[in-house]
């Protein structure tokens, strides 16, 4: 294939990510809190994050024994007592705290106005890396951080989404908006780990996210077993349980391995490029499958928040150059 053809394939490749991603918020709705009032969850949110990673943890795995018969070294666990150390610590964000705010928030808001919160997550990013990474802040990056705020509280405050009680949410939206906080300590823990190991045995960022999978599924296992504790098993419905496989092998597994590619073919800051599409199919999924309702006040808040996003990340590549 000529290197068009190919560069086609992954731009096609990054579109269905931003799809798969988008729609993922109207799946974690609909499995956090059902169809409709007729329909209600049967699943309670750490049940389903669990079982969600599951389904990631045995994808995974199943692909490094793959890799490991064609001759590819892929470790399935961490090499040293360091690297186990980070790794639980990105297990504790990346998935333990991040599910449970994700399933939790999802459970109270609309799936439209959370896939237009989440995008601040570079925002956040670039402000934890100087305490985490020693990055230095300057006033443009508080400046985004303004743009990007502003855009949350628009979209919190005047979502047409009304039929949601706005205290329920408010409270869906605050979880929304510190998971992506936890997202942003991930990614700079992730950072640090590979910058600590690039001149040693090195850790790929792949192997890196199959361990913090399985660390925080396991940590995700006491909250499960709370929920179940005294109850009845829980009975999923058909369309929970393809939420479930849609979420852990569509939205986690094949969409992060084909981002990656990407990265790899085009370059990051193409790659990341469309990720700003998320929030827009994040909108229509959930007005196509949960009837949510689309307003002028999502469009000014995701401009907003771009705007955001775009000064820090520059201001961010300026400082790094200087």
């Amino acid at each position: 294939m000529s290197k068009s053809g190919g560069n086609l394939v992954t731009h096609f490749l990054l579109l269905l990510v931003v799809i798969i991603w988008g729609s993922s918020w109207a799946v974690g709705r609909i499995l956090s809190s059902g169809l409709d009032s007729e329909r209600p969850a049967t699943l309670d949110p750490a049940t389903a994050a669990w079982l969600r990673y599951a389904v990631v943890v045995l994808m995974f795995f199943a692909w490094c024994a793959y890799k490991s018969l064609t001759g590819d070294r892929v470790r399935a666990l961490p090499p040293d007592r360091n690297t186990w150390r980070s790794v639980l610590w990105i297990g504790f964000f990346g998935v333990m705290i991040y599910q449970l705010l994700f399933m939790h928030g999802m459970k109270w808001t609309a799936a439209g106005d959370a896939s237009l919160i989440i995008p601040i997550n570079p925002v956040f990013t670039v402000l934890l890396a100087a305490p985490m990474l020693g990055q230095p802040i300057s006033r443009k990056m508080a400046l985004g951080l303004f743009f990007g705020i502003t855009g949350v509280a628009a979209v919190v405050g005047w979502s047409p989404n009304v039929d949601i009680p706005f205290e329920h949410r408010l409270l869906g939206d605050a979880m929304v908006v510190f998971a992506a906080l936890s997202w942003a300590t991930t990614t700079n823990l992730t950072k640090r780990i590979l910058q600590r190991r690039r001149d040693e045995a090195g850790a790929s960022a792949l192997e890196i996210v199959i361990w913090y999978s399985f660390a925080g599924w396991v940590m995700l296992t006491p909250w499960m077993l709370y929920e179940l504790w005294g109850a009845p098993l829980p009975a999923p419905t058909t369309v929970e349980w393809a939420s479930i496989l849609y979420l852990g092998s569509f939205s986690t597994v094949l969409a992060y391995v084909w981002f990656a590619m990407g990265i790899d073919r085009l370059g990051p800051t193409a790659a990341a490029s469309y990720v700003f599409l998320v929030p827009v199919f994040g909108i229509l999924t959930g007005w196509a499958l949960l009837d949510e309702s689309i307003g002028v006040s999502m469009l000014v808040g995701f401009v907003l928040i771009v705007v955001g996003v775009r000064v820090v990340q520059r201001e961010s590549a300026r400082l790094r150059t200087d």
